[in-house]
C-alpha cells in the first residue's frame, strides 16, 4: 500500500546555533512538536540523523533517507554555526493524518508563530508525494519535488494538500472537517 512523503523547509531569520531568545524558543518547541506528531495516528517515520547536534544538517549521518539537501533558493548557511533553516521529511499512511497532525494541536500553534522565525521566501514550504509501501525517500526527492511543485503547481508526483492526488494520481480532495488550508 502507498504511504504519503512530507517534506517541508523553511528558512529561518537566524541561525539555530544564535542564542537570541526566539531561536532558542523555535527549537524548544520543534523538539515538542515532533515529538506530538510521533505519537499521531498515521504517523509511520521522519528523517533523523544518527547523531548530531542543532544546526548539523548538511554534516550528518541520515542513513536510508540520504544526504541531507536544500532547495537551490536557500543561500544562507551551512555549518553547523550559519544554518538558517528547518526541514523535515516524513512519512504517513495517507493523506488525512498528515494534514491533522500539521494543522492541529501543537504543530498548528507553531504555524501560527512561523512568520516570528521563518522569512517569506515566495516558495512553497511543504510538498506531498506517495512512495511505494518500503521505500525510504531521501532529502533530494523532497527538494526535487519542492521545486517542481514551486516550478509548476500540484501534479500527482508533487502537491499540496489543498490540491492533492490519490496513489493512482487521480486528484482528491480531503474532506475538510472546519479545518481552513494554509
Amino acid at each position: 500500500m502507498p504511504q504519503l512523503a512530507l517534506y517541508t523547509f523553511g528558512v529561518l531569520k537566524s541561525p539555530l546555533a544564535d542564542p537570541a531568545p526566539l531561536t532558542r524558543e523555535f527549537y524548544d518547541l520543534g523538539e515538542a512538536v515532533y515529538r506530538k506528531i510521533g505519537q499521531h495516528p498515521g504517523y509511520l517515520a521522519h528523517a533523523e540523523a544518527a547523531e548530531g547536534e542543532q544546526g548539523e544538517l548538511f554534516e550528518a549521518d541520515w542513513g536510508a533517507w540520504g544526504e541531507f539537501a536544500a532547495p537551490a533558493w536557500y543561500v544562507k548557511g551551512r555549518t553547523a554555526e550559519t544554518t538558517a533553516l528547518a526541514a523535515s521529511l516524513s512519512l504517513w499512511t495517507d493523506l488525512r493524518p498528515a494534514f491533522d497532525a500539521v494543522y492541529t494541536g501543537p504543530h498548528r500553534q507553531a504555524l501560527n508563530r512561523r512568520y516570528d522565525w521563518f522569512e517569506r521566501t515566495g516558495h512553497p514550504n511543504y510538498v506531498c508525494w506517495w512512495v511505494s509501501d518500503g521505500v525510504i525517500p531521501s532529502w533530494q526527492d523532497g527538494v526535487s519535488r519542492l521545486e517542481r511543485l514551486h516550478g509548476h503547481g500540484s501534479a500527482p508526483h508533487a502537491f499540496t494538500f489543498r490540491h492533492s492526488f490519490a496513489p493512482d494520481g487521480t486528484p482528491t480532495r480531503l474532506a475538510e472537517k472546519g479545518t481552513s488550508f494554509f
